[in-house]
């Protein structure tokens, strides 16, 4: 459950921020919506009566779906067609969404339909805004979406909530929406002409399961670069290698932006080591982590640039033009752009995760460094941290399965009508298990690290992550006797996930370093 908090994010269809969607699901701001969009709301909903009662012939108004968009339906039957889609598009299946993806998908779809392009009544948003505001979050399957026509089955689940059906999340118990709406005297509705398509076309599932994949993900990447900085250190490693001089040869922002980070966290470190004073030069897992880590960086970007528009977006088909009273029929459900994004969110951070689990084996493999044999209290006798490698290299392999592009692939449905479609929700989803293992191999990184350096001596640790270390000591005691330390990673994980934040001080790690206060030249 998230917290609640008083303050409220107005939404206007046009100007929602990322900033705000993480306000409204991870803080429990309120949300509200601006009074000049109802106007655009109430045009749009009169052009679609107007439809109705002039018998006008208009997909999604007046016809059947899909390969059954030629079949006429009568006036006096639009409400029961909306109706009988929500529940026979309501076949989701698996486990369930979270809660805080079931909040995101209510805030983007009633963000879509403030836009006023939709043709629902004011009353569909206030419904959806009211279940935000008083914590109702629908029960939502994650499989099931082609990803076009949007997320259709997903996103019926959630209407079904708001007819009064369905399931909803209660305290964290799954509950019926039915006896919380009783409890609550809430009154369902009962969905008028396009309301039903109105509500679940759109891509607001893979777009909400994107937008905190992105929000992850970027966290995730600045402990890599702290992390990183541990291990350099662990290895004594060559700084030379991260001299801005050399990044701004090749030109890349965000290769410089890491080196940055790198330089600031290692500052006045007496473990990193200077060129040709113990090596020439380090293997490529630590003198090339700023161009790898930077192009991850490049890459989410490039997401956060394609989610900044979509959560914005009209997705829905038609679209009401209320000013030009056309309702045209057309594509914005395609979740193509949001496939693609998916795809080379989850590429981008498997290669971390890739880089990382061989500066693990650089930790623990004695041909590889100076250090007792895999960290090892007493090599030999006792294994150290021999098998953590293994485990990361398990998560890595299972990674490069999961990074295999779901935008490719597409099958033809609805009787060829919809032939070809996004899958872009199960890219989202595997994108968000990429990330869940890239987060554990950096755990298991951050234990042998924390080793490494204890056998190097923590006093000589940079102030930045001198200040890690005693925090990751915290979490994990050292390895002077083997253990079972399955738990010790799921513990650094969660620790990771939950409650460490890189951009505090005195690690001030933030995607725009320029607001480091001390970083070297």
């Amino acid at each position: 459950m998230v917290e609640e908090r008083n303050e409220r994010v107005t939404l206007d269809g046009y100007s929602l921020t990322l900033d705000e969607i993480h306000r409204v699901v991870m803080k429990g701001e309120k949300v509200a919506v601006k009074d000049e969009a109802w106007f655009r709301v109430r045009e749009s909903h009169q052009t679609v009566q107007d439809i109705v009662e002039q018998n006008q012939v208009v997909y999604g108004i007046t016809t059947g779906f899909g390969k059954l968009s030629d079949v006429y339906i009568h006036k006096h039957e639009v409400e029961a067609l909306q109706t009988n889609l929500i529940r026979s598009h309501a076949c989701g299946v698996g486990a369930p969404f979270d809660e805080k993806v079931s909040r995101t998908i209510l805030l983007l779809r009633a963000n879509a339909l403030v836009k006023g392009y939709s043709g629902v009544r004011p009353e569909v948003i206030s419904f959806l805004v009211q279940l935000l505001n008083e914590h109702i979050h629908p029960v939502i399957p994650q499989q099931g979406s082609l990803g076009a026509s949007g997320d259709l089955a997903p996103l019926s689940h959630m209407a079904l909530v708001v007819m009064g059906e369905g399931e909803v999340y209660k305290e964290g118990h799954i509950v019926s929406s039915q006896d919380i709406f009783q409890q609550k005297q809430i009154t369902p509705l009962r969905l008028q002409a396009k309301e039903g398509l109105a509500l679940i076309n759109g891509t607001q599932v893979m777009t909400a399961v994107g937008v905190l994949n992105l929000l992850n993900a970027e966290t995730v990447a600045l402990q890599a670069d702290l992390i990183a900085s541990m291990t350099i250190e662990g290895l004594r490693g060559v700084i030379d290698a991260f001299d801005d001089r050399i990044h701004l040869a090749r030109g890349y922002q965000e290769q410089r932006t890491v080196a940055k980070r790198l330089r600031h966290c290692l500052q006045h470190s007496q473990l990193v080591t200077r060129q040709g004073e113990l090596r020439v030069q380090d293997a490529y897992s630590l003198r090339c982590i700023p161009q790898v880590h930077g192009a991850t960086w490049q890459t989410l970007q490039y997401v956060r640039d394609k989610l900044e528009v979509e959560i914005n977006a009209a997705t829905d088909n038609p679209l009401v033009f209320a000013e030009a009273d056309d309702v045209l029929s057309g594509g914005n459900f395609h979740g193509q752009p949001m496939a693609l994004a998916m795809d080379f969110l989850a590429i981008a951070m498997a290669e971390m995760a890739n880089i990382s689990e061989r500066r693990i084996e650089r930790l623990v493999n004695p041909q590889l460094n100076d250090l007792p044999a895999f960290l090892s209290p007493e090599p030999g006798l006792q294994s150290g941290a021999m098998i953590l490698q293994y485990c990361a290299a398990s998560l890595v392999s299972e990674n490069k399965t999961l990074a295999h592009p779901a935008s490719v692939d597409s099958i033809p449905s609805s009787a060829n009508q919809e032939d070809h479609v996004s899958m872009g929700t199960i890219g989202a989803r595997h994108a968000t298990q990429v990330i869940d293992n890239v987060r554990r191999v950096l755990a298991i990184e951050l234990f042998c690290a924390l080793q490494a350096v204890e056998y190097r001596g923590p006093e000589r640790l940079a102030p930045v992550t001198s200040a890690f270390y005693t925090l990751g000591r915290e979490q994990v005691k050292s390895l002077n006797q083997d253990r079972a330390t399955a738990q010790d990673i799921e513990h650094l994980a969660a620790w990771l996930q939950d409650t460490f934040n890189p951009s505090e001080a005195p690690y001030e790690l933030t995607l725009d370093p320029s607001q480091n206060k001390s970083v070297m030249n």
